[in-house]
């Protein structure tokens, strides 16, 4: 035990206070309490040595920053105290099994004891038992209470009651009345949903667009994408309560329209957006980031001269041989000529992209896999008939059954794939009326490039410019919520 000069030993305080709302004392009343507990018996605490911790829960030591930097003190070569002292067993943990493990490290490996002020225990094994009882009930109490306050949240929800702070557009006039509508607040609301909706613009100009009028967040910060999409897909603006799973009818007045909320959500549900794939509002044309070099597949860049063009950012550095230039004329005018053709009746190949992907496989899918699990039971049937297992009569009885069942699993099969038939016809349609609208939008000089640029994004994924052989191949896509 390492001593003082004046032969008294060091000791460490570990105060916390959690966030629970619980009968504690305050972290002052904790500190002088156990300074006088210190001084009263002989002990020394140095400043340093006083960890603190103030609404933090005592169940995970990990999430502790400074409970771990006073075990790390503890663990060290040369320990700088032999006491840690606690208002309570609680207040150093509410988990047994942390608690013990910590505990006995503590003593074994480091020749410290953990020591309550208030709860004073024995020497011997009848002291350990009551220490492990108190232990448990600090655990017992814990997750009791987290159990309380989950009732308590949930029946607040089921009532339509809010467990959060309020959104943007929203003010609290406090005593558990219904949120009031700030108005400002709102029209900001109210712009982001319909330049989404109606103005076809992406999250990021949004947001840049708002960062350019001054305005900020509900906490006063500057927007961000992310953001944006938050207020997009937040239900509350449509007079929606969600929590935990829980969705009630608010008692506030609704900001959005419940068709325009909608409208938003199912375009970005909707939309599939390849990695590493640049919004258009931060590109300099709104077919940067779309067209592909043949040679290297990387993106060519677009240049604004006396007559712009595009050209592979890779070649530009000197990373390959070969030029991949294009004029933007050329380029616009193929794109526009390759989507009449398809209006016209060429044929095309399209890659259906699942946006939300789920977890049950399709149905041709899992008629396949039935028909080689039969597979492998009609070879088991006859391994034990030929082992002698089985007679004759069973295994007759067992084939005929299985012919049966495959012959059942092989209907349904050829009806999942008619659907499948019928379905792709239906995505091939879906595809081209997209290609029309896009190929309108393409064509209209009054429609300015970030909407021409959003259209494209919808059906093409990338567009791969090969100028040996002077061809534009197009890569189309259909996304589609599964």
């Amino acid at each position: 035990m390492k001593q003082s000069p004046d032969k008294r030993a060091y000791a460490a305080l570990y105060i916390r206070v959690s966030t629970d709302k619980q009968e504690e004392l305050s972290p002052d009343a904790q500190k002088r309490l156990l300074l006088d507990f210190a001084d009263n018996h002989n002990m020394l605490v140095l400043p340093e040595y006083i960890f603190i911790e103030n609404g933090i829960s005592g169940r995970k030591a990990d999430k502790r920053p400074e409970f771990q930097r006073m075990i790390a003190l503890a663990k060290s070569g040369d320990p700088p105290f032999s006491e840690i002292l606690v208002w309570k067993f609680s207040r150093f943990a509410r988990n047994q099994e942390e608690s013990i493990v910590y505990k006995s490290m503590l003593k074994k490996q480091c020749g410290i004891n953990v020591t309550s002020i208030t709860e004073p225990l024995i020497d011997g094994p009848f002291g350990s038992l009551i220490e492990r009882i108190i232990e448990w009930m600090d655990e017992y109490y814990s997750i009791n209470l987290s159990g309380e306050v989950l009732r308590g949240m949930t029946e607040k929800a089921m009532r339509g009651g809010y467990q959060t702070a309020p959104s943007l557009g929203y003010a609290s006039p406090g005593r558990g009345r219904p949120f009031e509508v700030v108005e400002k607040e709102a029209e900001t609301v109210r712009f982001i949903f319909n330049e989404y909706v109606k103005g076809h613009r992406d999250p990021a100009s949004i947001a840049r667009s708002l960062n350019q009028k001054g305005l900020l967040t509900k906490r006063g910060n500057p927007f961000e994408k992310r953001g944006v999409c938050y207020i997009l897909t937040n239900p509350f603006y449509i007079g929606k309560v969600v929590w935990n799973g829980i969705e009630r009818d608010g008692v506030h007045e609704r900001i959005i329209d419940p068709e325009l909320f909608q409208a938003a959500n199912d375009r970005l549900r909707s939309q599939y957006r390849p990695k590493r794939r640049r919004s258009v509002s931060a590109c300099r044309h709104w077919l940067s980031g779309l067209v592909k070099c043949s040679v290297c597949g990387a993106s060519l860049g677009y240049n604004k001269h006396a007559q712009p063009f595009f050209q592979c950012w890779k070649y530009a550095k000197g990373m390959h041989p070969g030029s991949s230039w294009i004029t933007e004329k050329t380029l616009v005018n193929g794109v526009i000529e390759y989507f009449e053709r398809l209006l016209d009746g060429e044929d095309f190949d399209f890659t259906l992209r699942i946006v939300s992907v789920s977890n049950e496989p399709d149905d041709t899918e899992v008629y396949t896999k039935e028909l080689k699990k039969l597979e492998l039971r009609e070879s088991r049937i006859r391994e034990a008939y030929e082992a002698g297992i089985d007679t004759l009569e069973e295994y007759k009885s067992s084939r005929s059954r299985l012919a049966d069942e495959r012959m059942r699993i092989n209907d349904l099969l050829q009806e999942a794939e008619k659907e499948a038939q019928r379905s792709e016809a239906e995505d091939r349609r879906n595809i081209l009326s997209k290609i029309r609208t896009v190929n309108d939008v393409l064509k209209s000089d009054a429609v300015d490039y970030e909407t021409k640029g959003t259209f494209m994004r919808s059906i093409v994924e990338k567009i791969v410019w090969n100028r040996q052989e002077n061809t534009l191949t197009f890569h189309l896509y259909l996304s589609e919520e599964s």
